[in-house]
């Protein structure tokens, strides 16, 4: 196999004989999918090979407390996929490893990193009855115009506003023309904030940079609104709190026969304004939000309203409570940023 690493904080010799079961979670340095390594741990989980770029920029840390058997880079881990050099006792693949950036204009960098590297996971999973949980995204959703559906017969109306979102909505397509959705498992979250996102840069949740700002300056502006319906700080997303993102994660793995696409989000649209209350509260600050004009450039392309309909899942029998924006901020404000330990 290829090259593997000791993770941080864990004693593994180069040599190490795998446990009889095993689970790899790729992006395993990013945002999702080190919550779901600590989500696993926390399950008493620990027999994980984490998969990320090598050099890991900026994130780490995101490792630095978890329990892992190996780390290995990510080109040296689809070397192994494609020559079929996996040990057998890997049980599932969680693929959270992806170009995220909706502001990444190289078309052909996200058709390798996001479409290429899937399917070759996808075909060998597929082919060996690994279960297979990947990262589809809401950015396929578009302006909203044609709904927010996760039946797959409703994929090809949508249209992304951005490269990133047509990756993903190439692959969407490519599993479901292919005949795979019914045997792996895609997840379109939705605005996901949380824990271990500390290295996002611009594209952090709006909690995150709330946080900063708000420690820094005292208040914090938002983009007015250029729509009749919706006025200054009303437009409204479905956040969701990465802690949920895992806890749904776990159960799809307790659950391998459930397949096809899924939203994860809060089932519940609420308001920038409404997002900015709950930040303010968490960090016991008076509430303080400036409007300002929105760029010319994200008018065109700005969405005012998204939601997640969550029907399919809980048809599915997915039945654990969603935490509620005000609680999910709370925890994520109280028992993290304004702590030592930033990470989970």
């Amino acid at each position: 196999m290829g090259k593997f690493r000791a993770p941080l904080l864990v004693d593994i010799a180069v040599g190490l004989e795998y446990p009889d079961t095993m689970i790899i979670v790729t992006g395993a340095a990013g945002f999702i999918g080190s919550a779901f390594i600590a989500k696993l741990n926390a399950e008493g989980v620990s027999d994980i090979l984490a998969v990320d770029a090598a050099d890991a920029p900026g994130r780490v840390n995101n490792l630095s407390n978890k329990r892992l058997q190996a780390f290995q880079d990510k080109s040296d881990f689809i070397a192994d996929v494609e020559a079929g050099k996996l040990p057998q006792s890997v049980t599932a693949i969680v693929h959270m490893g992806a170009c995220s950036a909706t502001t990444e204009r190289n078309v052909e960098y996200l058709r390798v990193n996001n479409v290429e590297y899937t399917k070759t996971l996808a075909r060998y999973c597929v082919e060996r009855g690994v279960r297979f949980i990947y990262a589809s995204s809401a950015a396929t959703y578009g302006d909203g115009a044609h709904g927010y559906s996760d039946d797959e017969s409703a994929i090809d109306a949508f249209k992304p506003l951005n490269p990133y979102g047509d990756s993903k909505q190439i692959f969407d397509l490519w599993a479901r023309d292919n005949g795979f959705l019914d045997k792996i498992v895609g997840l379109k979250f939705f605005n996901v904030y949380g824990p271990n996102e500390y290295y996002k840069g611009d594209m952090a949740s709006i909690a995150w940079k709330a946080f900063n700002t708000i420690r820094a300056t005292g208040s914090f502006s938002l983009f007015k609104s250029y729509h009749p319906t919706y006025k200054d700080g009303e437009q409204m997303r479905d956040f969701v709190y990465v802690k949920d993102c895992c806890d749904v994660m776990w159960w799809l793995l307790q659950n391998p026969s459930v397949n096809g696409l899924y939203n994860v989000g809060s089932g519940r649209a609420r308001s920038w304004n409404d997002l900015l209350g709950a930040v303010f509260k968490a960090m016991e600050m008076p509430r303080n939000i400036q409007y300002i004009e929105m760029p010319d450039s994200l008018k065109n392309q700005y969405q005012y309203f998204t939601e997640a309909p969550m029907t399919k899942l809980h048809n599915a029998g997915y039945t654990r409570p969603i935490s509620s924006l005000e609680d999910g901020v709370t925890d994520y404000i109280q028992k993290h940023l304004l702590t030592a330990d930033k990470h989970w």
